[in-house]
């Protein structure tokens, strides 16, 4: 008698989940993957509401930018108009290709894919919500191992009139396009959305109840982008704090603490995410949660259930996609062995690059420097700020800084940070540098392109001392 259907059931379709189940269907293991959103919700937060079509808008945003600053190259006429209903066609026509590029390398690797809701039932069993026609039926799954990466959501504090704002989730099929669009928040994602709809045409306030946007990034970071972000247009009114939201004939009435009113048409909340646990059964089946509801588990990423095991936001590590993949393959080597010729893979979170797209945008690899000189001591600085070659004809005033920390003791760069265009792009090469081990000196020693943003890297020799 078969004591297991399957030797892996994987809950959840995003991108941990998916990676782990076509790995081991690739190594000869028997894997049925639970997405309760179906195909249409295959590739998680990333491909449906997150990096993605965020990226896909970022792209829209600049080009309006770029029309623009055009007329100093020599372009003349008159610059096109936003179509945004032919924009979320397009970017709905775009992620249902990408879910059913991973339809079809789920498929083609063996797994069996199911479109429901899982719930643990115990250490090995979990009951599958299969909705057809209108009608309701359980698949009950005894599986091996069990892997957990049901993602998170956005969170949204309790206030009067928190039915009237919108999440991430809602933001890219809004209707109409928010001529006034209120932004609460200062993380990456209310950043980046506060730039993206900014130069997409709407008028954009963001309220965020810090001293300063994006907590736990480098601080001449956080003050510069901040300063940039203004300059587009952004109303950032920091240290402000929403109490009530009400629906008015003139649209949305948004009151702060101290009285103020805000007119604006929508109200897009960007304040943090939680696990996606609810209902899930992970009390049933014993396995340990966080505060925030987040699964715990070890440096093999297994729960205190020894079958159970769990990747990716839900358990509130580091949310970003290449993470999560990297976590999916450390489960699937260690319960099915490496690909042939290869060791088995290890997860290290030193190091991990971090692209924030703002306008400009932000790209950062290693330390902060005050996380530096917390674990270092005494470190030396480098920094540079100027104008990109572009904008001395674009008519622009965007300005672009770089920055370097590095190691007194090891003469090792250990904080790599960029504000200017495609600095997401610049920074993925140096975090391999990084990553290696690279000193200012092998830095020092490195040719520059010329001329690009990215040179300044390798060109900065004068110490920086910080004024004051």
């Amino acid at each position: 008698m078969q004591l297991f259907d399957v030797d892996l059931l994987v809950i959840g379709g995003g991108s941990g989940g998916v990676r782990a189940a076509r790995m081991a269907a690739q190594r000869g293991a028997r894997v049925l993957l639970a997405e309760a959103g179906g195909t249409a919700g295959l590739g998680g937060t990333c491909v449906n509401v997150g990096c993605i079509p965020k990226k896909l808008y970022s792209y829209a945003a600049h080009y309006g930018e770029a029309f623009h600053e055009a007329r100093g190259f020599g372009w003349e006429g008159p610059a096109p108009r936003l179509n945004w209903r032919k924009l979320k066609t397009n970017r709905r026509a775009e992620i249902a290709r990408l879910n059913g590029v991973y339809q079809k390398l789920l498929v083609g690797a063996g797994v069996r894919l199911v479109n429901g809701f899982a719930r643990l039932v115990d250490a090995h069993t979990a009951d599958i919500e299969v909705w057809q026609d209108g009608a309701c039926s359980i698949e009950r799954v005894r599986a091996r191992q069990l892997l957990i990466a049901v993602g998170g959501q956005p969170h949204v504090p309790d206030f009067p009139g928190r039915e009237l704002v919108i999440t991430s989730n809602e933001i890219f099929d809004l209707e109409p396009f928010p001529q006034r669009l209120l932004i609460v928040g200062g993380g990456y994602i209310a950043c980046e959305f506060a730039s993206i709809f900014n130069g997409l045409g709407a008028q954009v306030t963001q309220f965020y109840r810090g001293a300063q946007v994006l907590r736990g990034f480098d601080e001449d970071i956080r003050q510069f982008v901040a300063a940039e972000m203004r300059k587009t247009g952004i109303a950032l009114q920091l240290n402000t704090e929403v109490t009530a939201i009400e629906r008015t004939a003139q649209g949305l009435a948004v009151r702060s603490a101290g009285g103020a009113v805000l007119m604006v048409d929508a109200v897009l909340y960007a304040t943090g995410r939680v696990p996606l646990v609810a209902g899930l059964g992970l009390e049933q089946a014993g396995v340990a949660q966080g505060p925030d509801g987040a699964v715990r588990v070890d440096e093999r990423y297994a729960t205190n259930v020894p079958s159970i095991f769990a990747v990716g936001d839900v358990t509130s590590r580091v949310q970003l996609t290449p993470v999560a993949l990297g976590e999916a393959m450390v489960v699937v080597d260690q319960l099915f062995g490496p690909a042939p010729g290869r060791a088995a893979r290890s997860m290290s979170y030193d190091f991990i690059p971090t692209a924030v797209f703002t306008q400009p945008s932000i790209g950062t690899v290693g330390f902060s420097e005050a996380q530096a000189r917390e674990k270092f001591g005494a470190v030396t600085l480098y920094r540079s700020e100027f104008k990109a070659l572009r904008h001395t004809l674009s008519g622009s005033s965007e300005r672009t800084l770089m920055k370097l920390i590095v190691d007194d003791a090891s003469d090792r760069v250990v904080g790599l940070h960029m504000v200017g265009a495609e600095a997401g792009e610049i920074v993925q090469g140096f975090a391999v540098a990084m990553k290696a081990g690279a000193t200012k000196a092998l830095f020092d020693a490195t040719i520059g392109i010329h001329p690009t943003s990215a040179e300044e890297f390798v060109t900065m020799r004068e110490p920086w001392i910080r004024p004051g």
